[in-house]
């Protein structure tokens, strides 16, 4: 053990962006459970590489007793992540012909009846959103427009499926988008949590695709009602893959 600096980390701060994760060259910070979490202190070289990146001011750089930066062990542990890396994507792609039902590839083709006569064009839509930003990763809790309003959380591929969108669901609604498979979620529903908790929504709809995985959406709503100590219902909506709505629920 040496007097040396290492990378600090509070947690409390952190807000699970994985951009520290990004910037760590030899690996030694990985996001676990949500948080950007230092994995040994032998992989950290205490250089700092990682403070700029991070939006929220979580990283310092500490002088206190810490194992001594190992340069061939951090070698060898990139290479296991490399390796584990390639070997997961090899076994996914011979998986036995299975494509995750969110990511099988499928052409919707139009036929004319989907389409304006020639020379013709659909008339201007006007947009129906009252907000920006609207990522949950990025919007405040304390943003006027979710006082007292109409919550809505919209899984992203949504607006994109249903062609109504705008007039049917988005009017009047302050909303969160995100997408439960892609996004690293292990802070969103405390970050639902708190729009709730303060701004007090009167209601609570989630809208998602059809997909499974695209269902981990109300999954996070559900957490945050707890968290929040909220008796709202959950108007959960399901979209399918053409647009249609399906399904029409309210879950206490």
């Amino acid at each position: 053990m040496a007097i040396r600096n290492i990378v600090k980390i509070n947690e409390e701060k952190c807000n699970g962006c994985g951009k520290c994760v990004s910037a760590c060259a030899e690996g030694a910070i990985q996001l676990i459970d949500g948080k950007a979490r230092l994995v040994s202190e032998i992989y950290c070289d205490g250089l700092g590489a990682c403070l700029d990146c991070c939006p929220v001011d979580a990283i310092a750089i500490e002088r206190r007793e810490a194992a001594e930066f190992d340069e061939e062990a951090t070698k060898k542990y990139l290479e296991d992540i490399r390796r584990n890396k390639a070997v997961h994507q090899k076994q996914a792609a011979e998986s036995e012909g299975f494509v995750c039902p969110g990511m099988r590839m499928m052409n919707f083709s139009k036929d004319k009846t989907d389409m304006p006569p020639a020379g013709e064009s659909n008339a201007a839509v006007p947009s129906r959103l009252g907000q920006w930003p609207v990522q949950l990763k990025l919007v405040s809790p304390m943003a006027p427009y979710f006082a007292g309003s109409d919550l809505m959380l919209v899984a992203d591929c949504v607006p994109f499926a249903m062609g109504d969108f705008h007039s049917k669901l988005l009017n009047a609604k302050a909303i969160a988008v995100a997408c439960p498979k892609l996004d690293d979620t292990g802070a969103y529903a405390q970050k639902i949590a708190d729009i709730i908790t303060t701004g007090k929504p009167e209601s609570l709809t989630v809208v998602h695709m059809e997909v499974p995985c695209c269902t981990g959406l109300r999954t996070l709503a559900k957490q945050a009602l707890v968290l929040a100590g909220s008796d709202l219902k959950i108007k959960d909506i399901t979209i399918s893959l053409r647009g249609a709505v399906l399904n029409e629920r309210i879950i206490d």
